[in-house]
Parts: C-alpha cells; structure tokens; sequence
C-alpha cells in the first residue's frame, strides 16, 4: 500500500508539469485568441478596445478576404482532384513488378521528405521567364514562349497549385500503395481468366478495395490543405496582389504585417471552427469504415 502510493506521488511529480505545460502552450493559447477575438486589438493604431463581434462581421465584408476564402476553396479541390488522379497513377506505376522497384520508390519520396519552404522557394526560381527551369524546358517545343508566371493571377494560382501536387502526391501514393499491397493476386488472375483485361480489373477490383483508403486519406490531406501555409508564404508572398493568399496566410498578415491582432484572431477562431467540424466528420467517417 506504501509503494503504491509513493509511485502515485513520483507519477504526479513527472504528470504535473507535463499537464502545466500542455496548458500554456495549447489551452491557454486558444482561448487567449478567442478572447482577443472581440477585441479591436491593433499595434500600430494603439487600440485595444472591446467590439464584441464587429471581427466576425468584418470577415464576410472584407474583399481580402473573400479573395482568400474563394483561392483557398479552389486551391483545396483542385489539389486534392489532383491527390486523388495522379497519386493513384503513380501508386500502380510503383506496384509494378520491375528491378528498380526499391530504388524507384525511394526516389519518388525524396520531394516529399523536402522542407516546403525550400521546394517553394525554388519553384519561385523555377517559374521565372527569364532564367525559369519551366520556360526554359518549354522552349525546347516553342523557342518564342515568354511568360511570367507568378505575376498573373490565373497561372500564379495553377503553379501553387502544380507545386503543391508536385511535393505532396509522392506520399499519397506510397499511403495508398500500402493498400494495393493487400490486394490478393488471385484476383487479378481469376479476372483474367474471365476475359478481363487490365481496365476492367482497375474498375472492378482495384478501385473498389482501395476506395476507403482513398477516402480516409483524402479526408485528412484535406485539412491539411486548409492550413496551407509556407508554401504561399514562400513561393508568391500572396500575391499578385492577394490572388493566392490562402486563409491561413491571410492570418499571418493580419497578425504580423498589418499588426491587427484582433482581426487575425476572429479569423483564426473561424478557422479553428472549421477545423474542428471536419476533424469531427473524419473521425466519425474513420470508425464508419469497415475494412
């Protein structure tokens, strides 16, 4: 009974402050922001003056941010229709029995295992019109092609976008590689001994044993997208003007560039919200999931 209750004590001694600790980094932080939240909390004006939800309101009148709601809405989709297509292409390219098989996949890794902020910072380079690697290879075919990529908002936006994909979708394709591995052979060569050929075995059994992985994944490649970040950041600093300014670097303006602390929290709060609601729809989703 005595040591039981001297491990209880030695246990609340090492618990206590890892709990302290979790509470003013993750607690406190969050309802510090929902709080600044109804606050006109601005630096460079000197403000800090209660407005209840004058913040909230700000959010679905200001044309900034409806630029950053309506990219980062397209910049999900597209990156995810992306995910989705190409990610399951280069998934069967990799369950291919080939002799490099090992040393492909280790290949077709390595942009995934780059910092983001380094890959961006080098797409930036790479889309220039003078010196760019793109117009460079794309010469080759049209020796008159000019174009500066990152200062129109329609081909800005499609190289985030090709950026993103670029990164990302060698890891989705290993995450649902790992699915077609379980996939049993017999099926394929029953399938084939019925007539079928290689698209109707995709459709017919490929597909539908790696449609909850494909599900499940999206899901959470999903959330991830919305709090897209660096890459922006990086690569075109929002712009032009605040064509590709995702919502999460929208908050990072307001916080640190426009010092309106208390509108880039209501945002933030907004976001946080929306977070929390498809993590809910995730979870809910993952344990309706029967595998």
């Amino acid at each position: 009974m005595y040591v039981g209750k001297k491990f209880m004590l030695i246990a609340w001694i090492f618990v206590l402050p890892a709990l302290c600790l979790r509470f003013f980094t993750t607690i406190y932080p969050i309802f510090e922001t929902f709080r600044i939240s109804f606050f006109d909390v601005n630096l460079l004006k000197g403000t800090n003056e209660f407005v209840g939800l004058q913040n909230y309101m700000n959010i679905f009148h200001d044309p900034k941010m409806i630029t950053s709601l309506k990219f980062t809405v397209l910049f999900v989709v597209g990156s995810m229709l992306g995910h989705i297509i190409l990610g399951i292409v280069l998934a069967l390219i990799l369950n291919m029995k080939i002799k490099a098989q090992k040393v492909l996949r280790s290949i077709v890794l390595l942009p995934w295992a780059m910092p983001t902020v380094v890959i961006a910072i080098a797409a930036k380079w790479a889309f220039n019109n003078e010196y760019g690697l793109v117009n460079d290879f794309i010469r080759w075919f049209n020796p008159d092609f000019n174009l500066d990529w990152l200062i129109h908002t329609d081909t800005a936006r499609l190289a985030v976008i090709a950026v993103d994909l670029w990164k990302d979708i060698p890891f989705f394709a290993i995450l649902i590689l790992a699915g077609l591995q379980f996939i049993p052979s017999d099926l394929y060569e029953s399938a084939k001994m019925d007539g079928a050929g290689p698209i109707q075995s995709f459709f017919k059994i490929t597909l539908p044993l790696i449609s909850k992985n494909i599900f499940i994944l999206s899901i959470f490649f999903t959330m991830w997208r919305i709090t897209m970040f660096d890459i922006v950041y990086a690569m075109t600093s929002g712009g032009p003007g605040e064509d590709t300014s995702l919502i999460a670097y929208r908050i990072t303006t307001e916080a640190f560039t426009n010092m309106n602390t208390g509108y880039a929290a209501s945002i933030a709060i907004v976001l946080f919200i929306a977070m929390a609601i498809l993590s809910a729809i995730s979870t809910y989703a993952a344990k309706k999931v029967d595998y």
